[in-house]
């Protein structure tokens, strides 16, 4: 590999082993930002080896990514999210990994669920509320702005 290679943020800094990507490689193919990475990098959820300053993401570390990015989108927080990454370290059968993983997601799904009622709900009084102002607007005499009457010809 040459010197400008490994200086390159955008480099694939093991041309022979694919399986180890740049920053800006492993970003594009997360679908995320260069930053995002450096982020989750300085939380401790992801290490990427590094060759002088150029960070280099393993197929390790992309997995952990996709672990982490999934977990945002579920609505967990990047605590949760770490927790959850750790025990896979500490547990090699991941039994408590699993256990922890359905207490977070029944937990999750109860807090969701709430949410959608409270939504439903919210929806249900703007759609009473749309309705009796379109009846008031129905029954309600049109003027110009003069106050005319415009109803009536």
């Amino acid at each position: 590999m040459s010197e400008g290679a490994a200086a390159s943020p955008s480099a694939t800094p093991a041309p022979d082993n694919p399986q180890m990507l740049g920053i800006q490689d492993a970003a594009k193919m997360l679908g995320v930002t260069m930053r995002t990475l450096r982020f989750y990098e300085d939380k401790g959820l992801i290490a990427p080896q590094r060759v002088g300053t150029t960070r280099i993401y393993s197929r390790r570390e992309i997995g952990r990514m996709q672990l982490i990015l999934r977990g945002k989108r579920l609505g967990f927080s990047i605590r949760e999210i770490k927790e959850f990454l750790d025990l896979y370290e500490v547990d090699p059968e991941h039994v408590e990994q699993v256990r922890t993983l359905r207490v977070k997601v029944n937990k999750r799904i109860g807090e969701l669920r709430q949410q959608k009622r409270a939504i439903e709900q919210t929806l249900e009084e703007l759609l009473v509320i749309d309705q009796q102002a379109q009846d008031w607007l129905n029954d309600a005499p049109a003027t110009e702005a003069n106050g005319k009457d415009m109803t009536r010809d």
